[in-house]
């Protein structure tokens, strides 16, 4: 029996649809069977203690220009479906926040990645769990604790906690001037720290996003930066290309991998160099349509079956 899936995500008209993991994902569930709905992030209203969406029928189609159809608007009571896919795309600002606190009192349907964790599990924080995973690392705004660092490393990466897409990264070579003005610059935008890491060099080589599905490592894409780039983001340049996992990731997604599926973070996207991981992306991950270029392997096959999984479980534990 087909299930009711609402997608909370961005505007879905100018999307890529070559590279955008949640048209993957649309697409494996209407080949299922599942309905599909579409609404905003900002259409969420709380009324009476139900959540509610103004939102629209959705059918999706690999075709350039002409990739959905939507039906009309109607109002969408949540607790009456049985999958929600929350993939807008950061930032993970205080409006992301909010709509997980919202999703959080649905208790009908399963909401994937699970809200409370989502909050839970910024990219740049929740990676810190995994310390001894991570490449050398300092969270700070004071100037001399990052210069200090600095000095020790020669050459490091400047990071917005709450950026994506690469938005806001900046390598700093030793004897560069320009620290105290990144600073004055980040200040004035945010108030938490910055983080800072070792630069690692092995990123010219590339930066591997590796998929997890409940857990387990299911495909990796390698991107690599373009010339003159340090930032291996595909959106800004970077090349996929084919890659496999090498022993230290096995080990790497081994660590990681049992807290994800616990906190019910289905759809999971790593980001390694070299031996270190540097993001735990749970928010909207991506890559799933590189892979599946790459490697013919469709990991929102994965996803879905993972999906059913957990709502059929859930299905079964209620009360006769």
């Amino acid at each position: 029996m087909g299930l009711a899936v609402a997608i909370q995500m961005d505007p879905i008209d100018t999307i890529n649809i070559d590279a955008d993991s949640t048209f993957a994902l649309a697409l494996e569930a209407q080949r299922r069977g599942h309905a599909l709905y579409h609404y905003l992030p900002q259409a969420l209203t709380l009324r009476d203690g139900r959540l509610y969406a103004r939102g629209r029928p959705l059918e999706v189609y690999r075709r350039h220009g002409d990739h959905h159809r939507f039906g009309t608007f109607e109002e969408l009571d949540l607790a009456g479906f049985d999958v929600i896919l929350m993939r807008q795309d950061p930032p993970f600002d205080m409006a992301y926040i909010t709509a997980t606190h919202l999703l959080e009192l649905l208790r009908g349907p399963l909401v994937v990645n699970d809200p409370a964790a989502v909050r839970n599990a910024p990219e740049k924080l929740f990676v810190l769990r995994f310390r001894d995973l991570m490449p050398p690392t300092l969270l700070s705004l004071d100037p001399d604790e990052i210069r200090a660092f600095w000095e020790e490393h020669q050459e490091v990466v400047l990071k917005p906690l709450f950026g994506a897409g690469g938005a806001g990264i900046v390598h700093l070579r030793a004897g560069d001037d320009n620290l105290n003005s990144l600073l004055d610059m980040y200040a004035q935008i945010n108030r938490e720290p910055v983080m800072v890491q070792r630069y690692l060099p092995e990123v010219r080589r590339g930066d591997k996003r590796i998929i997890l599905v409940e857990g387990d490592p299911k495909g990796a894409v390698l991107r690599v930066p373009a010339a003159g780039e340090s930032r291996a983001n595909l959106h800004v340049g970077g090349r996929a290309e084919k890659t496999t996992l090498t022993s230290r990731e096995h080990d790497i997604c081994a660590a990681i991998g049992p807290s994800l599926k616990e906190q019910g973070l289905v759809f999971v996207g790593i980001d390694v160099i070299g031996d270190y991981v540097t993001e735990i992306n749970v928010t909207s991950p991506t890559g799933i349509q590189e892979i599946a270029r790459l490697d013919g392997v469709d990991l929102a096959i994965d996803i879905w079956d993972a999906i059913e999984a957990r709502h059929a479980d859930r299905t079964d534990r209620r009360p006769a």
